[in-house]
């Protein structure tokens, strides 16, 4: 890093990357599934000390950007959350309200659009297809497992494009 350069990013995921969302996945088991309960239970996810240790590590180093399939409506209960765990500060992108494409074309498509001025150092996320895309695109990735994967949960994201 030359002087005046910007520091390269670490981006990570939110939901079962740093948040724990297992308390919450009821919601998604129902049919039709309870969109609105599954969001508003959001500021109660438990930190994954995995998660919190690693982006405080890259923090050392990088800048942290989250990039979360999370709608737009969840931004404040989102930066709230983050805060009050004191993770370093910086840019959240977050899906459109109305976007519901899989979160692997959503995240890939800002990583893209973010790598076009800075360097991107890692995308940690637990998304199996969104870290095969990442990687394909020639992103290095940390694909965590630190919670129980949830069918229900990934079909959610997978076909619905709504986390």
């Amino acid at each position: 890093m030359g002087s005046g350069s910007l520091p390269a990013l670490a981006v990570f995921d939110v939901d079962n990357t740093l948040a724990d969302t297992a308390h919450r996945q009821h919601f998604l088991e129902r049919r039709p599934r309870d969109w609105d309960g599954f969001f508003a239970a959001a500021p109660q996810d438990p930190p994954l000390a995995e998660g919190i240790a690693l982006v405080h590590e890259r923090a050392k180093e990088c800048e942290i950007v989250y990039l979360t399939g999370r709608p737009e409506r969840c931004r404040r209960d989102t930066l709230d959350w983050l805060a009050a765990r004191q993770l370093p500060a910086g840019d959240l992108y977050m899906r459109g309200n109305a976007d519901r494409r899989p979160a692997r074309h959503t995240k890939l498509a800002v990583l893209r659009r973010l790598a076009r001025t800075r360097d991107i150092r890692v995308l940690v996320d637990d998304d199996e297809l969104v870290c095969q895309d990442a990687r394909k695109a020639g992103f290095t990735v940390v694909h965590v497992c630190w919670t129980a994967p949830s069918g229900d949960l990934k079909d959610a994201q997978e076909r619905e494009g709504r986390t």
